[in-house]
């Protein structure tokens, strides 16, 4: 940890800088893991995000020892990760070599050489959006000071992280909205539809196909069909209809 309350808080002021710079999740997460690294001196860092209600998800994880850790959590569902992300509260296991908490997981982490481990609540107003997870390959290796640390960095991590996740959502709905008007579009033109039964035209394959709206136009976009359906009207048949 920086002893210097000056470089401290410059490092810190450079790391929000440098998150609200980035360009997406996976960028926004790349820098949280490599000020961890720096910041803390730890062997492993990653970020697995919440999904769906509270199930975690792991992003591209380049660390393969990252991997093997989240992969082993989410298959089983158990572990100091799963218990952070319900329970919103850091956890701390000093030595893998000792912690009997979580048996299977424990032994999967022992085999990889870790045997310290910080997991870490990224957590907004709106609620948990992921588990920043600390790696050491020696044991007891988290001070009080290095706990300090990763909750001021998982503050910063939190709100980049959000921020990012929303850009990207918003990108993908202009997105969306843009190829639905363009297969909107075709389907007016082929079939002389009105606008409004061009869209229920799609909106109806998207149900009986069990496809998403975006991907229905993607796909009449491409192919200039719609998806098959076991028992398909003819699209003219929507005019008037």
């Amino acid at each position: 940890m920086e002893h210097d309350p000056h470089k401290a808080a410059q490092r810190y002021a450079q790391l929000a800088m440098d998150l609200h710079g980035t360009d997406g999740v996976e960028e926004t997460i790349d820098a949280v893991v490599q000020f961890a690294l720096q910041a803390l001196g730890c062997s492993h860092a990653g970020v697995a995000l919440s999904v769906r209600g509270r199930r975690a998800e792991a992003p591209a994880v380049t660390d393969p020892v990252v991997a093997e850790i989240y992969k082993s959590q989410l298959a089983g569902g158990d572990g100091p990760l799963i218990a952070c992300m319900r329970e919103q509260k850091p956890v701390l296991v000093r030595d893998t070599c000792t912690d009997d908490r979580w048996p299977e997981w424990v032994a999967v982490v022992r085999r990889l050489g870790v045997r310290s481990v910080l997991d870490v609540p990224l957590a907004t107003g709106d609620g948990t959006v992921g588990v920043l997870g600390l790696y050491h390959l020696k044991p007891d290796a988290f001070s009080a000071d290095d706990e300090a640390v990763a909750h001021i960095l998982a503050r910063h991590a939190s709100v980049a992280v959000a921020t990012a996740r929303q850009e990207e959502s918003m990108l993908q709905a202009i997105d969306a909205r843009k190829l639905v008007g363009i297969a909107m579009g075709l389907l007016m033109e082929r079939y002389d539809l009105p606008e409004d039964k061009a869209f229920a035209v799609l909106r109806r394959y998207s149900q009986d196909t069990n496809t998403k709206l975006r991907d229905v136009a993607q796909h009449l976009i491409d192919t200039r069909k719609l998806p098959t359906r076991s028992e398909d009207p003819p699209v003219a048949a929507s005019h008037g209809s």
